[in-house]
């Protein structure tokens, strides 16, 4: 007997098309596309341990800044009182998922669709971490409707790591456009959804005009880390399909010869270095109207892709799910399970820290 709707109340929704009825006897059960999350691997997560609920906050003191005072004999030492300036990382963001195994369907059905859900709803929380702090690392954020990227405004905890960063706490000398490259800006009045500046053209070799190479980005980039004195152990950079297939394109043997390691691409992560990043690619980064897919030889304002480069120690996340049950529904004969995800974000290093918007040339 197979149980679809036309065996079911009308107020059940629950597999309601019959699909997952005991006609089906196939074991094999088509698994949706899963995205590779990167968040956690060039994040500091060290603080993970330290909350268990919404509204939670950890306090992270800042490494105290020391002087050196020239010595001559005879001089008398002055003592220097170390401060104890800090920060908050705010457990300001909450997920859940819940959703209900009526008993018949799963006394009848080959299917372990509890264990199946439960692990699918696990990777879409994952999943929603990972794009919600992508986005904070680029400046950022959904908007209400969860239907567009926008800049972001409003600092997170209330207190930014540096005072000379804007209010998505990113330093305005770190967020690369086209005049970085030589070209020159588009004017017009732009609405508060787009970007203040012009992307950059992007091109394998580059090309003439502002049209550059993500090598020179990339380039660019670990430049102002120099100057920036950040440590070259743990530099990474996170780009979209669009400018790892330019990436790719550049010449063989420069790129090549910095990857120098063999192995697959996991969790994101390709193999080896280039230009010192460990490089990752994802389909979790801020993008505007069709993405940097569109090509502008005088960059966009309209159409562009954003991707972000920093250092192990430049943004502390933690998250973790903090609840996990099942209950017997009151309503009707089924299992319901449930389970909440808190996390927060918070950038510490924003020197170390690294955007820019690109289209294809």
């Amino acid at each position: 007997m197979a149980f679809g709707q036309e065996t079911s109340s009308p107020h059940q929704s629950n597999f309601s098309t019959g699909n997952f009825s005991p006609l089906i006897y196939s074991k094999k059960v088509q698994l949706a596309f899963r995205k590779s999350s990167v968040v956690e691997d060039v994040t500091n997560t060290d603080y993970a341990g330290d909350i268990a609920n919404f509204g939670d906050s950890v306090k992270i003191i800042k490494e105290p800044d020391i002087t050196i005072t020239n010595y001559l004999r005879g001089t008398q030492l002055a003592t220097q009182d170390l401060t104890d300036a800090g920060f908050t990382l705010q457990i300001d963001s909450a997920q859940y998922f819940q959703f209900a195994i009526d008993d018949i369907e799963e006394a009848h059905s080959h299917i372990n669709f509890m264990d199946l859900a439960t692990d699918r709803a696990g990777y879409k929380l994952r999943d929603k971490f990972d794009q919600d702090c992508l986005g904070y690392l680029t400046g950022y954020v959904r908007n209400a409707g969860d239907t567009a990227w926008i800049r972001n405004t409003t600092v997170n905890g209330g207190e930014k790591a540096d005072t000379n960063a804007g209010n998505d706490e990113i330093l305005a000398a770190n967020k690369l456009d086209i005049t970085d490259f030589g070209g020159s800006a588009l004017t017009g009045v732009e609405d508060a959804d787009t970007h203040e500046l012009t992307s950059i053209p992007v091109a394998a070799g580059g090309g003439a005009g502002a049209i550059t190479s993500p090598l020179a980005i990339m380039n660019r980039m670990a430049r102002l880390m120099d100057q920036a004195a950040v440590d070259t152990e743990g530099r990474w950079i996170v780009v979209d399909p669009v400018f790892k297939e330019v990436l790719m394109d550049e010449d063989a043997k420069l790129v090549n010869a910095d990857f120098g390691g063999e192995g697959e691409v996991r969790n994101g992560r390709l193999p080896g270095t280039i230009r010192g990043f460990r490089v990752y690619v994802s389909n979790n980064l801020p993008f505007y109207g069709t993405g940097a897919g569109t090509a502008a030889a005088a960059g966009s304002q309209d159409n562009w892709g954003a991707i972000v480069a920093g250092h192990d120690s430049a943004v502390a996340t933690a998250q973790q799910i903090t609840k996990t049950e099942s209950f017997r529904s009151p309503d009707t004969f089924a299992d319901v399970v449930r389970g909440m995800q808190l996390y927060g974000k918070k950038i510490l290093r924003p020197e170390a820290l690294m955007t820019a918007n690109y289209n294809l040339a």
